[in-house]
């Protein structure tokens, strides 16, 4: 995209240039007055220097990422600008100068170019999908066919907050027992490797049989002393096989299967998920989206392949003309007071508020194994340390023991 230098006027009548990026210098106009300011002259920029090149691969590598809190707001400003009645170009350029993160600068940008090419605001979004999922999308392009554009924007924000919610707890779930097991390991690793050989020598000296604890851990410190490198190289190479593993469809399905069966964790991922699929569902149909397509878009945002293909299964059933309370039911992955809420918003027409209330409820149902889960893991945490730390004393100090008793026998004879 062509880069037009400027010079203009603000406000306050104060002197400000600068340099643009634009398709034309009539879009530049548009760009400053969108800004406050009337522009003096606008003209191709000079092209830029080494030392200017050079800067800018230095600012491109080190920019953050466009976040998911980046969109949230850019959902929640383009539903205050619709709502005002500005026109799209122009709020896309208002967007674009006001917003402080380059990497959301250049995205703004490109939409904004794509806009003015004539395409629709959907098939532009659609043109990033790492920032925009298919559930965005699909909101958009319902808002442009059924004309609640402003509606569907402000309901996206309210959706992508849940989302960072949900993320969050989740996140918060795993935080303490990842760190107290990476602690272990770090743990175990030190001792084997720095302690254990000291005391090794110790009882080289001892010219005694030693207790068949005290061998193993000898056993087991010597060998990851001898095998260290290959421990590593095994190590990463079986995490980097594990990561491209779940990347795979199958494993994918496999991994997210084994993390809803998994003790204490399981269930609030379950609920976590399942309270997604619920609000996400209600707001797809809440906007006249059909509930098939709903529930295909739907089934690609729950972030696990697992349930994503039971939806996918409501979904197979539905398109048979079944009911969506035994489409549901099928799955397995629904209580049964979820099942009973469906059936009867199902019966009344009111589908769309009970499921805005199951999400609820199982948001509610996260937060409280959320708040409880520390309860639930430390006595397990404080056992395995313990069982460590009982291994360890026992395997050092039963030798110093049997080493001191013998001494006292001696002298007594």
């Amino acid at each position: 995209m062509p880069n037009y230098a400027y010079r203009g006027r603000n406000g306050r009548g104060e002197l400000v240039q600068g340099e643009i990026d634009a398709l034309t210098e009539s879009g530049v106009a548009d760009q400053l007055r969108a800004m406050g300011v009337s522009p003096v002259f606008i003209g191709p920029a000079a092209p830029p220097s080494g030392a200017s090149k050079f800067k800018a691969l230095l600012a491109r590598l080190n920019r953050k990422p466009v976040t998911m809190d980046d969109i949230m707001i850019f959902s929640r400003q383009m539903y205050t600008l619709n709502k005002a009645g500005v026109p799209i170009l122009r709020a896309f350029a208002g967007l674009q100068a006001s917003s402080d993160n380059p990497a959301m600068v250049e995205l703004i940008q490109d939409i904004r170019a794509n806009l003015d090419q004539g395409r629709e605001l959907s098939a532009a979004i659609a043109r990033h999908p790492k920032e925009f999922g298919a559930f965005y999308v699909a909101m958009i392009k319902v808002g442009e066919m059924t004309g609640q554009l402003t509606e569907v924007f402000l309901r996206l924000n309210e959706h992508l907050q849940f989302e960072r919610d949900v993320r969050e707890r989740i996140r918060q779930a795993l935080r303490y027992p990842t760190f107290v097991m990476g602690a272990m390991g770090v743990a175990i690793v030190v001792l084997n490797i720095f302690v254990i050989p000291v005391f090794a020598k110790v009882f080289a000296g001892f010219n005694a049989e030693l207790p068949v604890i005290t061998r193993g851990l000898l056993g087991f410190s010597a060998w990851m002393l001898a095998w260290w490198p290959a421990l590593i190289v095994g190590g990463v190479g079986v995490s980097v096989m594990f990561r491209k593993y779940i990347k795979t469809p199958a494993g994918m399905y496999r991994w997210d299967a084994l993390k809803l069966r998994m003790p204490i964790i399981g269930p609030i991922v379950s609920k976590g998920t399942l309270a997604r699929f619920a609000r996400s569902f209600a707001l797809s149909s809440q906007s006249g989206v059909p509930m098939v397509q709903a529930l295909t878009v739907v089934a690609q945002t729950v972030e696990n392949a697992y349930i994503g293909s039971r939806i996918e299964q409501m979904r197979d059933g539905i398109e048979r003309g079944e009911t969506i309370t035994r489409c549901a039911a099928a799955t397995g992955v629904f209580t049964p007071v979820v099942l009973q809420m469906i059936s009867v918003g199902e019966e009344t027409g009111e589908l769309d508020a009970l499921l805005f209330e199951i999400a609820e409820m199982y948001e509610r149902d996260t937060d409280y194994s959320v708040k409880g889960l520390s309860a639930a893991i430390e006595p397990i945490m404080l056992t395995l340390i313990a069982g460590l730390v009982l291994l360890l004393a026992l395997g050092v100090f039963l030798p110093l023991w049997s080493m001191g008793q013998a001494s006292m026998g001696k002298g007594g004879g």
